[in-house]
């Protein structure tokens, strides 16, 4: 037996998301996805929307009790601007959503759950992309604040973690750049200034919470999907597309948001192409004042890189950042087949390396990290159980290299598996499956699988036996 062992304090956890959960239940305002969904249904795997999602907005104490039973001592999970705030002008409270949040918070915390609370992950109010152009505005920036000073007022004297927001480079992608998320904009320069705003928003709001925050012990910060990007080989052109890959991917939030300085290599590129974003010299200083205290770090898969097929200056293309880099496909890796995925878990151990070594060894955790995988029945067991030792196979090997790390003085403090609960996965919807516990959609019924039984054993101990997974190294 090889025994992995944490420190007594990892957090051993699992994230989500208010609307990948609750359902529209009473809400007062629709999202970008709840929009999606009434007006374009057929963008929808299985044309399932939001609409009841694992029905967390009734069934919370039920699913609490599932995690608990999956062993989770922290989860995070966010609150809805659509459904917290009744007049997003003024930022008045919605009183039932006040009182949906508190006894979910209040029922975490019965449980013996860290409730660990985002404020944004992707779901603007789709009004305020209609009448303002939603993160291309920077008044929606100051709406944004106000959401975040009333969830601070409301939940800080309970809620101790909070992060601004999830993965803002996807609402950079998937709305401006590649159409994966509504508003399906194809615009690079309009996309450089939500990436922009985004950092702002998330600045100003980290500036309310020193104000507002009720509890000494409460921290800030933001989660990010950094994803290192490998060359495709040592030639120059392709050394120089992966570092403006990583730039634009990983960089442009992580150096404003732990250095308080967008990278100067990035600010450059941006200038001389003529699409740096507006800004003014109080923002910059916002930005600089207000960095995090901590980070989430979201990781799946890694990326790839190559020199574009086309020349950097031509002129056939509008701009868009992978003009100096394309994607590139490395052959004979492990893959996920169902999500399209490359799976290589030394990545995690890279990106904690990056972190000590050029972040000052910030304090982080994994805020999500997990195995998508399609049509799960196939592997229900006899006993009724989801035999999802992929899943577990999968942990382990992230988990090797994070263990590696910390042993080497990376400031790794916790581990969050995506997810608790079968979640709706946007445009995905139920597609691929990435929970310890199991949903039938069409009943709401819940049921742990393999892997929850095997993480409530890991957080009780605070180790695993690595001995079936060596050649992982």
């Amino acid at each position: 037996m090889t025994l992995l062992e944490f420190p007594q304090n990892f957090w051993w956890g699992a994230a989500t998301s208010g609307p990948q959960t609750e359902g529209r239940f009473h809400k007062t305002h629709d999202n970008i996805f709840d929009y999606d969904f009434d007006h374009f249904p057929d963008h929808y795997w299985g044309g399932i929307g939001p609409d009841t999602a694992s029905n967390f907005y009734n069934d919370y104490q039920t699913d609490i009790a599932l995690m608990k039973a999956a062993g989770l001592s922290s989860v995070r999970t966010s609150i809805q601007w659509t459904r917290l705030i009744d007049d997003l002008e003024t930022g008045t409270v919605n009183a039932d959503a006040a009182r949906f949040y508190n006894a979910v918070i209040d029922e975490f915390i019965a449980n013996g759950i860290k409730p660990v609370i985002n404020l944004h992950h992707f779901d603007i109010p789709v009004s305020l992309v209609h009448k303002y152009g939603g993160w291309e505005s920077k008044h929606v920036v100051d709406l944004f604040v106000k959401f975040a000073q009333a969830s601070f007022t409301l939940f800080s004297d309970r809620v101790t973690d909070w992060f601004t927001h999830n993965e803002p480079m996807v609402v950079v992608e998937g709305g401006y750049l590649y159409q994966f998320h509504y508003p399906d904009i194809i615009d690079g320069k309009r996309a450089v200034q939500v990436a922009y705003n985004l950092q702002l928003a998330s600045s100003k709001a980290i500036a309310a919470f020193r104000q507002v925050n009720q509890n000494p012990d409460g921290k800030i910060g933001i989660i990010l999907n950094l994803t290192p990007n490998y060359p495709a080989s040592a030639s120059p052109e392709d050394q120089a597309a992966a570092t403006f890959a990583d730039l634009w991917q990983n960089r442009l939030f992580l150096d404003a948001s732990v250095k308080g300085a967008f990278a100067a290599e990035l600010v450059d590129v941006l200038t001389n192409d003529d699409v740096l974003w507006a800004s003014t010299a109080e923002e910059l200083a916002i930005i600089q004042k207000n960095t995090v205290d901590y980070l989430g770090v979201n990781f799946y898969h890694p990326n790839r890189a190559q020199a574009p097929k086309y020349a950097p200056d031509s002129l056939a293309i509008d701009w868009l950042p992978d003009k100096y880099f394309e994607v590139f496909d490395k052959r004979g890796v492990r893959m996920n087949a169902d999500r399209g995925w490359e799976i290589y878990p030394k990545a995690l151990y890279d990106i904690a390396k990056n972190i000590q070594e050029n972040y000052g060894n910030i304090a982080w955790f994994v805020s999500e990290n997990g195995m998508g995988v399609a049509r799960e029945d196939r592997y229900l067991g006899e006993d009724g159980i989801i035999q999802d030792d992929y899943r577990i196979r999968f942990i382990k090997e992230h988990l090797y290299y994070v263990h590696k790390a910390i042993a080497e003085g990376a400031n790794c403090f916790g581990y969050h598996l995506w997810t608790p609960i079968d979640c709706f996965s946007w445009r995905n919807s139920y597609k691929n499956r990435y929970g310890l516990i199991a949903v039938d959609v069409h009943r709401q019924d819940k049921t742990l699988k393999k892997s929850a039984h095997f993480f409530k054993a890991l957080s009780a101990s605070s180790s695993f036996d690595i001995s079936d997974i060596e050649m992982a190294k």
